[in-house]
Formats: C-alpha cells, structure tokens, sequence
C-alpha cells in the first residue's frame, strides 16, 4: 500500500499504482489511515510526515516529497528507523529562478498596480507613473544554489549588479562578488533569497538586518516564508524602511484575511506557485514516483541529472 497525504500529478500516481494500491488520507496529516499495511508515504507541500506517522506504519519503507525541499518531513526520524527520504532538489531551479526574476520586475516596474488601473479605466493615471528600472541596480542574493546561479545569470542579462552573500558555515565558489551578510545589505537594491529553511537560516533575514539595508530597497522571497522574521518585514514596511516586499512564500500559507502584507501596495504575493508550471510539476512528481518505486521494488534510483 501507498499512503499519499496529497495528490500528486496523474502521471506519477499512475507509476506508483503500478507498483502497489493506492490509499488517499482523509487529511494531509495521514490521520485515522484505515491501513497499517503502507510501505510508501508521498506528500508535497503541506503534508507532515512525523515520527509518529512513521510508527503508524511498522513496513514503511520509504517516504517521498514531490517537491524540492524537505521541511514538512522529520528527516531525523526517517535516518534513524533507516528509510530514504526522496524528493526532487534542482529540479525546479529554471521556474522558481523564472518567477524570482518576474516578482522582481513586477516589484521594481509597478507593473500590477498599473494593470490593475488600466483595466479599471484609469489610463490617465499614467501621469503619475513613476517605476524604476533592474539595469544598473545590485542584486543581492543570499544562497547561491542551483536556483540562485540561474537568478545570477538572468540578472546579468538585465544588465544587473550581482553580489553574493558569503555564508559563515558554508564555504561558495562564485564568480561575483562575495561579502559578509552584514556588508551585503546596505549595498543591495534588491536582496533574493534561494535558501533551504533550516535551523542556521531560520529568521537569516531578522530585525537588525532588515535595518541595515536601504530604505528604498525590496526584498524577493521564493524560497521558504521563514527564512525572514515576519513580524520585523511587516513593521519595515509600514513604517517605509523598505521600499518593497515579493514573495511566493510565507510563514503561515495561507495568510489570515486580516495579513497587513495582503493590503499593502509596495507588496506582491503569489500562493507558492513558482514551481507549480505543467512541466516542472510533472518532472518532480514522477521523478519521486519512479525512485519510490526502484525503492520498493529494490531496484537502483532513477540517474537523472538535477541541475537543469
């Protein structure tokens, strides 16, 4: 039996029903599951694999995440009962990099406001338009993984500045510029972050560092919500120490009606959607299915090349 928490793309369930029976949870939490005959666990963003999960399940064998992070899974838990946790990292480096950039340009350009005014009949309002430009500007990024090396590259065909934030506990080879973190931010028109959310860079971007960065700066978020101190970005931004926030991601997704970010005209929000295209979704989901099932069946994991 394969427990999926959510759903995954029909392609990929296909696979792994080839392999063995299909069971749905009632919820994305895997609780009161009818069987503790499950080998495989599959999730994608919001459901949690715990260790108590685990231990409903005495010939579980193997858990999956179609997706490319893996903080909705004990991954401690899974070492120690011995069961491979497999998830597709790189894989969706090109949209998550597309969107960044995309985020970036709506932010600096204005672009959704002044949609947003055309369709409404306010064509005149282009008296008042007043949006910036990326070409000249430095771009901070903070993680330089397979997503944040593609941001670089397409930044620098905007003719941007590109800097990178060198990490205390993780040595980079880059091409451009790297600085501490805290001579990074005062020289940044824009910082982006490419991070996985762990406990090191967990709040990485906190009050005192919010306030070291220019008051006309914004900052792009397409990696996990709380790798910034929420509560510190929603102060910045009212009291205009910022010039502008874009993310794809939050701390709490989705945000309470009441959210001071969801009414704030200097800021942009998508609901996690940058890796979300037909082709990226398709390729993680049935890459995690196919090295599920070389799992169970015993078989080698799928040889796929991760950075694309």
């Amino acid at each position: 039996m394969i427990l999926l928490l959510e759903s995954l793309h029909p392609d990929a369930e296909v696979l792994l029903e080839r392999c063995a029976p299909l069971l749905r949870a009632a919820d994305p939490n895997g609780a009161q599951t009818p069987s503790t005959d499950v080998r495989a666990i599959l999730t994608r963003g919001r459901g949690r694999v715990t260790e108590a999960l685990m231990s409903s399940f005495p010939n579980l064998s193997v858990i999956g995440r179609g997706g490319a992070g893996t903080d909705n899974i004990d991954t401690n838990a899974a070492a120690r009962r011995n069961i491979p946790v497999i998830f597709a990292p790189g894989l969706n480096s090109r949209t998550v990099a597309e969107h960044t950039l995309a985020l970036m340009l709506d932010l600096v350009r204005h672009i959704t406001p002044w949609v947003n005014a055309c369709s409404e009949g306010r064509w005149e309002d282009r008296a008042r338009y007043s949006g910036g430009e990326l070409a000249g500007a430095t771009l901070g990024i903070i993680g330089y993984g397979s997503i944040g090396r593609r941001v670089a590259r397409l930044a620098n065909a905007f003719e941007m500045k590109v800097i990178v934030a060198a990490r205390q506990e993780k040595a980079i080879a880059c091409e451009y510029p790297t600085l501490p973190l805290e001579e990074f931010l005062p020289i940044a028109d824009v910082v982006t972050l490419h991070l996985p959310l762990t406990k090191q860079t967990e709040g990485i971007l906190g009050k005192n560092e919010i306030a070291r960065m220019k008051p006309t700066a914004c900052i792009v978020n397409t990696a996990r919500g709380a790798l910034i101190d929420q509560a510190a970005l929603r102060v910045a931004l009212l009291e205009d120490r910022l010039g502008g926030f874009a993310a794809d991601v939050l701390d709490v997704e989705p945000p309470s009606a009441d959210d001071p970010l969801l009414k704030n005209p200097r800021v942009l929000l998508t609901p996690h959607v940058a890796s979300l295209t037909l082709a990226t979704y398709r390729e993680m989901c049935i890459f995690v299915a196919e090295n599920v099932v070389a799992v169970l069946e015993q078989r080698a994991p799928v040889k796929k090349s991760l950075l694309r």
